[in-house]
């Protein structure tokens, strides 16, 4: 794991449905996480949905969406009111019943399902916050949407201009993002860019053949605490 010194490392990314590994090793490893809320709602995408490990097998779990439109901002994007709320609860339940750390983590799990808004940016912000503190991370969070920033601006020049506000001097994003940044740009307002490779080990689950970049919720269900926060650590700093 390459070491950065910086003042302070910042990353940004849309918010998803009980995200995989890789994403809560960006989050612990940035001082500042900022949730890009602001930002057009994907269809098809992981804003939504993500896999689990069902009777040996992928399994897609997903929230249904009120009017899903790639025209609305993820923060004007609401559930649909007739979720599979139960359905999923039981699902999980199903699955993951005699996962070693089940009772645990399905406590909180079902707990984040029930929550009550309806507002899709909330609604996984509040997930987010609440598996920070299961994991113990303790990296600020914020909404893209409640920042102060240039509203005109686009991609690349939106992302810098929220590290220049933040007073990040570091930029991390997920290795999918390196076509998306310009290392000399970043540079010349002082920015340096890096990227994160997820490397994270296998863990057991059940007899199974090892399925890898599940929902964090397998993690979970499958290793303690102190097994996640040492997988949290399994990563590479790539430069662009």
């Amino acid at each position: 794991m390459e070491m950065v010194i910086a003042n302070k490392k910042i990353g940004i990314m849309q918010p998803y449905f009980f995200p995989y590994i890789g994403y809560w090793q960006l989050l612990n490893a940035v001082d500042e996480y900022i949730i890009f809320d602001d930002v057009n709602y994907i269809k098809s995408g992981w804003i939504n949905r993500n896999n689990i490990l069902y009777n040996r097998a992928v399994k897609r779990i997903n929230l249904y969406i009120r009017d899903a439109s790639q025209n609305r901002l993820i923060k004007d994007t609401h559930l649909a009111e007739n979720n599979n709320t139960e359905k999923l609860i039981r699902l999980i339940k199903d699955a993951y019943r005699k996962a070693p750390y089940f009772n645990e983590t399905f406590n909180l799990l079902e707990r984040l399902l029930r929550c009550n808004n309806d507002n899709l940016s909330d609604f996984l912000k509040y997930q987010i916050e609440a598996i920070c503190e299961y994991l113990e991370i303790t990296t600020k969070i914020y909404l893209s949407s409640n920042l102060e920033k240039n509203r005109s601006l686009k991609g690349e020049e939106k992302i810098i201009d929220i590290c220049i506000n933040r007073g990040a001097d570091c930029y991390i994003n997920a290795i999918g993002g390196k076509e998306l940044y310009h290392k000399e740009i970043f540079e010349r307002y002082g920015i340096k860019l890096l990227f994160l490779r997820n490397i994270c080990s296998s863990y057991k689950q059940f007899e199974n053949l090892f399925v890898p970049d599940l929902s964090i919720i397998d993690v979970m269900m499958f290793n303690s605490v102190e097994e996640i926060q040492q997988l949290l650590t399994e990563f590479k700093l790539e430069n662009a």
